[in-house]
């Protein structure tokens, strides 16, 4: 097979710039102690304040003087704080599912901090935490990548297109076991073929949502698909698939036709060095 055409180049390095957005200027730090875990637009503050008192505001700060609790206890508190923020219609999408909030590190995309608290996944954003979530590209014989369409009903990018499989991930799983989890959910991929299932590394995708700071680091997959599969949705969470030469793929990048984050993961899976083999599937 031919290299990638370098034509894609710019298409994919835009790809990747925006997904990578910096963080704006004036969001108010949210500090564990001395560790800084997230950041909140200042007209949320009183409002968090209001829920969670034991707060202080020091040097255009938040400060959470919680080193003395244990995991359990801090995530209690900050649960309790994002619930009372849920029944005043402040976070929206409440899956109750929890993920790690973790202590900063050097370099979250090769490295995990260790598990400060755990919080409900629709909270991350109102506090600007940092999450993890899993992308898998499947590639099919030919050189196209097989992605699914995100269901109406998605709380998040509804409609717009998306990788194979792609998941949050909750607190307490490893990393490749929610991958093959997602891979069958959201494609019916047998356990079997889930297991071939490889890293292609990660990227960090920042950005400001309507919810508040998006933080994610994004730990890219990849799986080779055999001829003639045929992926089924299990969960609702995918309207259809489609199967897109690089053109195809291509045109629906520069259309901004997928999800920030999926069209990220895109251009990844397709500068990593083991892309030629990928797409040899």
């Amino acid at each position: 097979m031919a290299p990638l055409p370098r034509s894609l180049d710019p298409l994919l390095q835009r790809c990747l710039a925006q997904a990578q957005q910096p963080v704006l200027p004036g969001l108010v730090p949210f500090l564990l102690g001395p560790h800084r875990l997230g950041a909140l637009h200042p007209l949320r503050v009183p409002l968090l304040r209001s829920v969670f008192p034991e707060l202080r505001q020091e040097s255009q700060s938040l400060i959470w003087d919680a080193q003395t609790l244990d995991v359990p206890a801090r995530s209690a508190r900050i649960q309790a704080a994002a619930e009372a923020l849920r029944a005043q219609g402040a976070i929206s999408g409440w899956r109750d599912e929890r993920y790690a909030c973790e202590r900063p590190v050097d370099d979250p995309c090769a490295q995990r901090g260790e598990t400060l608290f755990e919080l409900e996944r629709a909270a991350f954003r109102f506090f600007g935490l940092m999450s993890r979530a899993v992308h898998v590209n499947g590639f099919l014989p030919g050189a196209r990548l097989l992605c699914g369409r995100r269901a109406p009903s998605k709380a998040t990018d509804p409609g717009r297109l998306d990788n194979l499989a792609a998941g949050g991930l909750p607190a307490g799983e490893p990393l490749a076991q929610c991958a093959r989890r997602e891979l069958a959910e959201e494609a019916g991929v047998p356990a079997a073929l889930g297991r071939q299932v490889l890293p292609r590394g990660a990227l960090r995708s920042t950005r400001l949502e309507r919810e508040g700071l998006h933080d994610e680091v994004l730990h890219v997959y990849a799986l080779r698909l055999p001829a003639g599969f045929v992926p089924r949705n299990a969960d609702g969470e995918v309207s259809e698939f489609l199967a897109l030469d690089l053109e195809s793929l291509a045109q629906r990048l520069d259309q901004g036709e997928f999800s920030i984050d999926a069209a990220a993961v895109c251009a990844l899976g397709l500068r990593h060095p083991e892309a030629l083999g990928d797409l040899r599937a």
